[in-house]
């Protein structure tokens, strides 16, 4: 049994630096003294500063926070009302709804970027529009609303319906009922969905790549376009920032749903100790 533990220990230790050891590599190396790709030269912040004086990849910086912060936005609104229309339906509705919303969530990002590029084509040669900003923000919304879905449908089934009906009883309208009632209790799983799509945004490459056109880029898609000529250390130095970017959402994602969990935990033994 010990031998056995070990081994399943070891080879957690082995996926986890085949994972992570080439994201290390980068990091290092994104402080090097040289172009070198191999040989350590002295440690510099030179590619961070070339990086910040660099007016495309800082227009790409500023295009890709905007989207992300605008479309998390909107998917966290038009995510958490979808939510509670999913929550008040009927199950035999609710149940398949919920996997047609699953689709996109499990869905190739290729056959997301082709069909939203293909749709947003079709649709521009009637409205007479072209691939742009406003193209790339939808794209984003469509695929960031799910994740929202998913975060706030858990609270949604924690939440007591007698709530919604006691509001309504008391002379509150629908709208009151879930802007003071509902929203309150389920304000965490908000909170958590619009982190997700905000870091599913920034870190999109595939969907933004097809619909977003040729007059905008995001700063993944000026890596790829980087990446295609001589391969410059300041790339280093963008994935580097990139991926903390990414780390620091993701752990505070945790920490909060960590946290939401020993106070519910906390408040289901304290209703447990006053009824025994």
């Amino acid at each position: 049994m010990t031998k056995k533990y070990a081994g399943g220990k070891l080879l957690t230790a082995l996926t986890y630096i085949f994972l992570y050891a080439p994201i290390v590599v980068l990091i290092v190396f994104s402080f090097n003294g040289s172009k070198s790709r191999t040989v350590w030269s002295g440690f510099t912040l030179d590619w961070y500063k070339e990086l910040f004086g660099d007016k495309l990849i800082m227009g790409s910086l500023q295009t890709t926070l905007l989207v992300s912060v605008a479309a998390s936005a909107v998917a966290a609104v038009i995510g958490t009302f979808a939510a509670i229309g999913f929550y008040s339906m009927k199950k035999r509705w609710r149940g398949p709804l919920l996997t047609i919303n699953n689709i996109p969530v499990i869905n190739a990002d290729i056959i997301t970027g082709v069909s939203l590029s293909l749709l947003f084509v079709s649709a521009g040669a009637v409205l007479n529009f072209e691939l742009g900003f406003g193209t790339l923000l939808l794209a984003h919304i469509s695929f960031d609303i799910p994740y929202v879905i998913l975060s706030v449908m858990p609270k949604l089934y924690q939440l007591d319906r007698n709530l919604f009906e006691a509001a309504q009883d008391l002379g509150c309208t629908w709208f009151q009922t879930v802007y003071k009632v509902v929203i309150p209790e389920i304000l965490p799983g908000i909170i958590n969905g619009l982190l997700i799509a905000f870091t599913m945004s920034v870190d999109d490459f595939v969907v933004s790549y097809f619909t977003a056109g040729s007059s905008v880029q995001t700063l993944s898609m000026t890596i790829y376009a980087m990446t295609r000529r001589r391969i410059s250390p300041k790339i280093n130095a963008i994935s580097t920032l990139l991926f903390a970017v990414v780390l620091i959402l993701l752990v505070v994602v945790n920490m909060r749903e960590a946290r939401q969990h020993k106070a519910e935990m906390k408040k289901a033994n304290a209703l447990k100790g006053e009824l025994e």
